[in-house]
């Protein structure tokens, strides 16, 4: 049976644009699009099957800030949108839900809210997603500003057991820097957790994407691509063209 592999270009909003960071660094940022909507479409008509949306004001605030842009998004687009940043109760989940977006990425509430996320999962199932910030193999929250005492592949099997299916994982030191995933955390994630593992941070060129679509078959379900993409590094249509020629994955 083959194993699914999906790249997911990524749109991160602040101040309702879309911009991206570097290593979280709020002070390190770069603007590529007034508005998200205009990138959402043009993902689209490139292809992606998936998007990956960030409200890093949102994250920060520790409530969602850029509803309106996502409700835009969500529109003007037919594609399933997974969106992260500040949710905190199931009520924000569902004026996500309500908008259009079909997955809730639940981060920093998954170390300081353990009975709200599990509350979620049982409710919602597969339409949460779990992101697992890690710096330094320890997992952060609250736009990556805190660093907990949780370790990354702990949270994810304890979260495994009451019912999580989908982890985000991202090594912070690689995000935005484009110096390549950290795959061996990526894969060692999958394996332990035995759930499906979405890669983060730092994919700079094919071979990276290649490489952890091999291994789909152990849990490695995606990658999560946004900086390659803006600077024109990876070009998505072709990123997509060569998983889809991969012997084993689709």
């Amino acid at each position: 049976m083959k194993q699914s592999f999906t790249i997911y270009p990524a749109i991160d909003i602040r101040g309702g644009k879309c911009v991206r960071l570097v290593q979280g660094d709020y002070g390190q940022e770069t603007i590529y699009a007034d508005q998200p909507v205009e990138m959402a479409v043009r993902f689209e008509q490139a292809g992606a099957k998936w998007l990956h949306v960030v409200d890093l004001d949102g994250a920060k605030a520790g409530q969602p800030i850029n509803l309106q842009e996502i409700k835009e998004i969500a529109r003007m687009v037919e594609l399933p949108i997974q969106v992260g940043g500040g949710l905190r109760s199931l009520q924000q989940i569902e004026e996500l839900f309500a908008i259009g977006v079909t997955r809730a990425i639940l981060g920093t509430a998954a170390i300081e809210d353990r009975a709200f996320v599990e509350r979620a999962l049982e409710k919602y199932s597969d339409r949460i997603a779990i992101g697992i910030d890690a710096r330094e193999g320890y997992v952060a929250t609250r736009g990556w500003l805190d660093t907990s005492q949780v370790r990354a592949d702990q949270l994810a099997t304890s979260l495994a057991e009451v019912g999580a299916k989908t982890f985000i994982f991202t090594d912070i030191a690689r995000d935005g820097t484009m110096t390549g995933p950290n795959t061996k955390a990526i894969i060692s994630l999958a394996q332990s957790c035995g759930q499906n593992v979405i890669a983060s941070g730092g994919v700079s060129q094919y071979e990276e994407l290649e490489y952890l679509a091999l291994h789909a078959q152990e849990g490695v379900s995606g990658a999560i691509v946004g900086k390659a993409i803006y600077t024109g590094a990876i070009d998505l249509k072709t990123a997509m063209k060569q998983i889809a020629s991969l012997r084993g994955v689709h």
